[in-house]
């Protein structure tokens, strides 16, 4: 038996810590935290070890897999598989126009180079605006706010956490979540040296999160953070405690804004946010007076009815105190590999270009919200979806009212689903076509990665040989194009960069890869050897001598206005129309209504990610096994004639669940909170038989109900009542 260690890092979520494979005669055995990665220095998360699980899973599609009359699925080859959706694809093409495709593009392919650049280049050939991704569902709101804040719609900007002495964190828990669009491998140790050098981390939150039992807690009412953020603007600003110097040099629009914020004070904002007066007017003092300060926001501030508008306010806040684009404030994100940089100067990241046929949603970077797809399969019409490809995704279960999406599917005249799994959503696809997982496939970080306090790069090759027959994503995309008779590069940014690629390899003329276009922008990026002309500069050979990653710079870099804002007049706006006009509306689509008297949040779990790491055994294990638990207040538990373990039935406008009960003080009256990703009954074994339910079922999927300027899903701040579930005596004994 041949034994071989690989250098290799996790590509689950944005800390991307480094671990070691251990690979017996072409086969994973285990996976372990990388003691020498210069990041995350032998720290890894459940979820990443548990890859392992994954890995070896008798669950995981190895062959692809087409669907037969009654519903089941044979094996079939790839020959003919791509050759038949190929043909069935050009049909679609030729009768309805390229518009009538679709692609969702789920989570995973966001941490990998290849996928979401050659899915780009194949719907852009198609020249279809049915794009659709997990983005809607949570980050799409950053970037909206990002866009309208700096013109700069990729920017992701981050605290900086290792020289902040005051941390606001609103709708985080990076204790469980390892901190999202944030780059923070040892985020625990990261907060702990806040506090050891005598700084603060407010954690601001519906719930007792993990993050803020550690920290100060600020418990707000569910989607009550405009309110607040407006609140804290307004006492900055009539205490001046602004900084006008950083303001005068850095942004426009400081005047309206600060009309806007005027009509907020916290004596006013008190119903909605749940927090006296007096702890809010300390808290915005507190922040505005720090010697550094950096307001973070993320999931729980991106998925309320003003989402947009809360991560816009928490830049703001940084903005008006001088913490923006300073040591210790919040910074820039400037990516090693460049690629929102080039896509930024050539207008290819777009915002509210179109809009969706289906409730007429503006576009972010592409993508309309994915709420909208079940409607657009059934809405007849031009442009109407007929035909859609799925990567790594399922929908069914992370949209609203994934049952519409679910009975829509089979209607289409195509669906085909590259994925490890038959989940919720693929089980309805013609053809399942195997994809590879992230440790067998070479892979070069970016992205996400650029919002990191510590400049840093790592490449990998892949750790083991695709199993079975899987295959990459992106080569699939090239196989269905070249088939089609479709050039995926024979125009765009992309035929350019060709170009200079031929150029400059010394070994003359070759395909355009992926990993060369990656290569090639890491020579050209503000860490690269500009072929040569740079001694000591990063190329791919000198990356891949060093497995573990290189540290680039202790600390990322600050005073990088004037190079990331993209507005004309490079600065900071912060009045833009649809803010003013949002602040202007706050408050129009309150949910109070007598007969949903409660509000609902959303909940990560350490052990769970998202929808497709309940078929683990690493993580479902243990005594008793875990299972799907709403948390519910003793109050509101008592009054509805709840009791701990037992089954409770939640019920919104929108649906209805039922779910087991956890009685807990760490939400408040009037707030539960529900884990996502549950509610399994696709081809997974372990996850079908861990039961739950799917919390989305309770949100709405109505174009009206969704967030104005990013089509945000609203899955916090969710209206609901509770019902005790009475089992029947026949049913117990059963059980």
């Amino acid at each position: 038996m041949t034994t071989e260690q690989h250098v290799t890092y996790c590509r689950i979520c944005e800390a991307l810590c480094g671990v070691v494979a251990t690979v017996e005669d072409g086969r994973l055995v285990k996976l372990r935290p990388d003691d020498d990665n210069p990041l995350s220095r032998g720290r890894a998360c459940p979820k990443g070890i548990a890859m392992a699980d994954v890995q070896n899973d008798p669950d995981w599609v190895l062959t692809p897999l087409r669907r037969r009359p009654d519903g089941g699925f044979d094996d079939v080859s790839w020959d003919t598989a791509l050759t038949e959706i190929a043909r069935r694809l050009r049909r679609v093409v030729d009768q309805h126009g390229g518009g009538a495709v679709g692609h969702y593009l789920g989570n995973p392919a966001a941490f990998g180079y290849a996928t979401s650049l050659w899915h780009g280049l194949f719907m852009k050939r198609l020249n279809s605006p049915h794009m659709y991704s997990p983005g809607s569902q949570d980050i799409n709101s950053r970037f909206v706010a990002s866009k309208l804040l700096y013109g700069a719609i990729s920017q992701l900007p981050f605290p900086d956490l290792p020289r902040t002495d005051f941390l606001l964190m609103l709708g985080a828990n990076p204790l469980v979540s390892h901190a999202s669009a944030l780059r923070s491998p040892r985020i625990r140790d990261d907060l702990a040296g806040i506090v050891a050098r005598g700084g603060r981390v407010v954690v601001i939150d519906p719930r007792r999160t993990e993050t803020a039992r550690s920290y100060e807690h600020l418990a707000v009412r569910p989607d009550g953070d405009a309110w607040l953020l407006l609140s804290m603007l307004n006492v900055v600003f009539e205490e001046g405690l602004t900084d006008d110097v950083a303001v005068a040099r850095q942004a426009t629009g400081v005047a309206r804004l600060r009309a806007a914020a005027a009509e907020f004070p916290p004596e006013r904002t008190m119903e909605r946010t749940g927090v006296a007066a007096g702890v809010v007017r300390g808290l915005a003092r507190d922040f505005a007076s720090a010697r550094s300060a950096s307001a973070y926001g993320r999931t729980g501030a991106c998925l309320g009815r003003h989402a947009t508008l809360v991560c816009f306010l928490l830049d703001a806040l940084s903005v008006v105190t001088g913490n923006l684009d300073r040591p210790g404030g919040t910074l820039f994100a400037r990516g090693v590999v460049p690629l929102e940089e080039f896509g930024e100067r050539a207008g290819a990241l777009r915002y509210d270009e179109v809009r969706s046929r289906v409730g007429g949603h503006p576009d972010v970077m592409g993508t309309f919200p994915a709420t909208v797809m079940a409607e657009e399969i059934t809405t007849a019409g031009p442009g109407q979806l007929r035909a859609l490809i799925s990567t790594a995704g399922n929908p069914v279960l992370s949209v609203p009212n994934g049952r519409a999406l679910a009975a829509a599917l089979p209607t289409l005249d195509l669906f085909v689903a590259m994925d490890l799994y038959v989940n919720e959503t693929n089980r309805h696809a013609d053809y399942v076509l195997p994809a590879t997982t992230f440790l067998e496939r070479p892979d070069m970080q970016w992205g996400f990665a650029a919002a990191s306090p510590t400049v840093y790069m790592q490449s990998t090759e892949a750790v083991v040989a695709p199993y079975g027959q899987a295959r990459e994503e992106w080569r699939v995309y090239d196989d269905i194009a070249r088939l089609m008779g479709v050039s995926l590069l024979a125009q765009g940014p992309l035929a350019r960069l060709n170009s200079i690629f031929m150029l400059f390899d010394r070994i003359g003329p070759a395909r355009l890869t992926p990993r060369r276009i990656f290569e090639l922008l890491l020579r050209l990026g503000p860490y690269g050897d500009r072929f040569g002309l740079r001694r000591g500069g990063l190329n791919a050979r000198r990356l891949r001598a060093r497995p573990h990653g290189v540290v680039l710079a202790e600390h990322a870099p600050t005073g990088l206005l004037q190079e990331i804002v993209q507005h004309p007049d490079k600065r900071v706006h912060l009045a833009p129309n649809e803010i003013l006009a949002e602040i202007g509306q706050v408050g129009d689509r309150h949910p109070d209504d007598a007969a949903f008297p409660l509000l609902m949040i959303g909940l990560r779990e350490l052990r769970s990610h998202n929808s497709w790491m309940h078929n683990s055994e690493t993580l479902m294990r243990g005594a008793p096994p875990r299972r799907h638990r709403a948390r519910i207040n003793p109050t509101d538990a008592a009054d509805a004639g709840l009791v701990d373990g037992g089954q409770v039935r939640i019920v919104s406008p929108s649906g209805t669940i039922e779910t087991e009960v956890l009685v807990t003080d760490e939400v408040g009256p009037g707030t539960i909170a529900v884990p996502h990703g549950w509610g399994h009954d696709g081809g997974w074994t372990r996850a079908n038989a861990a039961g739950g339910a799917n919390v989305n079922d309770l949100t709405s999927s109505r174009s009206d109900d969704l967030e104005r300027l990013a089509g945000m899903s609203v899955l916090n701040g969710v209206a609901v009542r509770l019902e005790k579930v009475v089992v029947a005596e026949t049913d117990r004994a059963v059980s």
